[in-house]
């Protein structure tokens, strides 16, 4: 077995944050009232994509009613929508659309992970929940051997990444990179960090974030791959 697999059996197995646990639980029983024929996820929701990976992209956390229906992350929600639609566009995708786990979706030279794991109230995990989950981070890191470029989709995860690679022993720059949409950082070890604004709804309906900018930076992920 694939040692991604074990993590991920691991991730969706973990009852570490009480809070968390009752929010999911809560929403997968209640359910919202267009998916009232599904039967949720519920569970903490594992990285997807490709083990050889060389873009490894970070977001915030499941969607209630997105990663924590569905079980897979970016899945079910217009975010994964935006995020897809990228990756397809750029080639790191078979296809734009996220829907359910089994609809067909493969990454290719690309790995998903998130920042926590479940989906949290009000989308704002809690400080103690994000030192709990930053280990599965930490390990997706050191597993996913290939990795020349991170993509954080947002300052929050942005700020995730770098908190997780310095837990790893790894040498940060001076000062420290500043989390802005299209900030490229070159890491000391041979890494290239490139921050974006989340695809949410607040940014993408307002216009802070949109299809262009996105496209920016998976271009220049693309061209730091040389592929």
């Amino acid at each position: 077995m694939h040692p991604l697999t074990v993590l991920n059996d691991r991730i969706t197995a973990c009852t570490a944050c009480p809070r968390l646990v009752r929010y999911r639980n809560t929403v997968a029983a209640e359910k919202r009232k267009q998916y009232r024929e599904w039967i949720y996820w519920g569970k903490p929701v594992p990285g997807f994509g490709d083990a050889d990976a060389q873009l490894y992209v970070l977001g915030l956390a499941p969607a209630a009613h997105g990663g924590n229906r569905t079980g897979r992350v970016f899945t079910g929600d217009r975010s994964g929508d935006w995020l897809y639609d990228a990756l397809h566009r750029h080639g790191f995708a078979n296809q734009p659309l996220s829907h359910h786990k089994d609809d067909g979706l493969i990454l290719t030279n690309c790995y998903i992970g998130a920042s926590v794991r479940c989906a949290p109230p009000d989308n704002k995990p809690a400080p103690d929940e994000f030192e709990a989950c930053r280990p599965y981070v930490r390990e997706e890191l050191r597993l996913l051997l290939n990795v020349k470029v991170v993509v954080t989709l947002g300052k929050v995860a942005f700020d995730q990444y770098l908190k997780a690679c310095r837990e790893e022993g790894c040498r940060l720059p001076s000062p420290l990179p500043a989390f802005g949409h299209a900030a490229i950082y070159p890491l000391p070890w041979n890494v290239t960090l490139i921050g974006s604004y989340h695809p949410s709804q607040q940014n993408t309906f307002t216009g802070k974030l949109t299809k262009p900018m996105f496209d920016t930076i998976f271009q220049e992920a693309r061209r730091r791959l040389h592929v």
